[in-house]
């Protein structure tokens, strides 16, 4: 069914999708927002651990669900094996409106200005594509403020002594330190770092007519019940609604972004109730993810790109990132857990770049999350203590509340075998093809991960812990939520998928908004830089719809 043509669509309703129907359709732009899962509200999920996004074992409550979805997974050297959205090895990112931003734990970071030119900083190891940005950290630096003032960020300027300047100061104050914030802020000054509150994308105080956060220790992998946690289904999306110029269409699943015989996009296909439609348009932008939009362009190949859009040369689905997570546990003689989430509230960044030893990159380093009863004896207990039995349940009773934890997102190095591809013979329930993941981690990767466990470790001492172990990342696939780099943009398209305004190179009407354009993923959550260069690509859409309406 071919439906009437619009202005734009929107593929995805997460992160980066949501702040754009929002300002295309601010702007007068008739907008299509299509999003494979549905509009949840917090009574869907409530408080259930077993079915939130950290933890599946009932399923995902934000999607998307086993049922529909699938994909192959290199699990050894050259070995693949199905895998369902409930399982780790999926790499996962929510299908719902909102997407990964619904249920995140709303960490609002600021890439730091060497994140943008890191092979300039540092230099292209071998087995790396690392490379610089095609822009700087000035030229996002505007987008990244209206990102925190637009969606609310609450934190503390000037607190981070490495922070990159910034033109506005954060529209909300940092929430308070809890009781094991405390503790690690003393500890971390005592060690001479530079210990400050954790910029978080949830409401200290009221804002914007919804209110502050309640701190409920369900956050991190659960929707928000007062609506404090800053996700897009709650804030840029309703706007976008409400100015009558944006359709959304929940449950529809993009099959396939459909061409004419030269360089533009003439439309979207995709799949709602039991059938197809072709939404018509002027303009597509895409915001699935660093796995499901490589998946789009190569399932819409055509005669100018047999191999999938803006894949002539070989780059889309290449260059696979996630973060090396280390960090460190630590059991202390007295509770320390008090109850008030989100849990992480202090973070360190004084090995975000400069380790020794020639090491590229870093992280920051921060508190954990609460982790609620079922993680916390899955993933929080020493390894000497067995995972089930009498032991396993003394362990738990006695350290729950007296278990400390610190740990930080590496960044990893870029690697051209990192990939996603359109897996052989294996669709999904609308029989559309599906993809594989493949490669491993650079080694420089599991030496800065060595590291940050190791920093992390001294800070839990220092706070008072008794026992530490470590947790160290493994050479695998990398991905996760924090997903990034397969569609990276550059000058150059032998090098790169978009230019530096996320169009795609050679097609005049394609762009990306999501964590795939990243030349490199930072060593922080990803989620303001994607919200903040949807905020730039934005402004350059509406300047060449500007450009072209003018024209005609």
């Amino acid at each position: 069914m071919t439906l009437p043509a619009v202005d734009v669509v929107v593929i995805g309703a997460g992160a980066g999708g949501g702040i754009v129907a929002e300002q295309l359709s601010l702007a007068g732009q008739e907008v299509v927002l299509l999003e494979r899962g549905h509009r949840q509200n917090w009574a869907e999920t409530r408080h259930d651990e077993l079915r939130s996004q950290r933890v599946t074992v009932l399923g995902n409550a934000f999607g998307p669900d086993d049922e529909h979805y699938v994909r192959l997974v290199e699990t050894t050297p050259g070995e693949f094996r199905k895998v369902l959205p409930s399982e780790g090895a999926y790499n996962n990112i929510a299908a719902c409106v909102g997407g990964g931003t619904l249920s995140y734990g709303a960490m609002a970071w600021r890439y730091m200005e060497r994140d943008f030119k890191m092979r300039s900083t540092y230099h292209a190891p071998a087995g790396s594509t690392l490379d610089d940005w095609p822009i700087t950290y000035s030229d996002l630096e505007p987008f990244y403020t209206k990102a925190e003032w637009e969606i609310g960020v609450s934190g503390q300027a000037g607190a981070n002594p490495f922070e990159p300047h910034r033109s506005k100061p954060y529209p909300m104050p940092p929430l308070p330190l809890n009781t094991e914030a405390s503790l690690l802020f003393a500890a971390a000054g005592r060690l001479k770092w530079h210990p400050f509150p954790i910029p978080m994308a949830i409401n200290s105080v009221p804002y914007q007519d919804r209110m502050a956060c309640v701190f409920c220790p369900y956050c991190v992998g659960f929707a928000c019940e007062v609506n404090a946690k800053n996700s897009t289904a709650v804030t840029a999306i309703p706007r976008a609604l409400a100015t009558g110029h944006c359709q959304l269409r929940t449950e529809a699943v993009a099959s396939k972004i459909l061409t004419n015989d030269g360089s533009k996009a003439t439309g979207v296909e995709y799949f709602k109730d039991g059938q197809i439609y072709q939404q018509p348009c002027r303009l597509v932008v895409v915001c699935c993810s660093a796995t499901e939009t490589p998946r789009l362009l190569f399932n819409s190949a055509n005669k100018l790109f047999p191999r999938g859009l803006g894949n002539n040369n070989d780059w889309v689905g290449r260059n696979l990132q996630g973060h090396a997570y280390s960090g460190a546990y630590g059991l202390m003689e007295h509770d320390v857990y008090d109850g008030l989430g989100p849990g992480a509230r202090v973070a360190c960044c004084d090995f975000s770049h400069g380790l020794p030893g020639g090491l590229i990159g870093g992280a920051m380093i921060a508190n954990e999350f609460i982790r609620l009863p079922y993680l916390f004896s899955q993933a929080a207990v020493p390894p000497d203590v067995p995972r089930w039995g009498i032991e396993h349940t003394r362990h738990v009773r006695t350290y729950y509340k007296r278990t400390v934890s610190a740990q930080g997102p590496v960044q990893e190095l870029p690697v051209f075998d990192m990939r996603v591809e359109l897996a052989p013979d294996l669709k999904d329930a609308w029989g559309i093809p599906t993809v594989r993941l493949s490669g491993k981690r650079h080694l420089n990767d599991l030496e800065v991960g060595k590291f940050i466990a190791a920093k992390s470790e001294q800070w839990l001492k220092e706070a008072g812990a008794t026992r530490t172990w470590k947790k160290l990342p493994g050479t695998g696939i990398s991905g996760g939520q924090h997903q990034a780099g397969t569609c990276r943009m550059g000058n150059d398209p032998k090098t790169s998928v978009v230019n530096k305004d996320c169009r795609i190179h050679d097609i005049d009407n394609v762009y990306i908004a999501d964590g795939s354009v990243h030349v490199n993923n930072g060593g922080f959550n990803p989620s303001l830089t994607i919200q903040a260069l949807a905020y730039r690509t934005s402004a350059g859409i509406l300047k060449e719809l500007g450009r072209s309406q003018g024209a005609r």
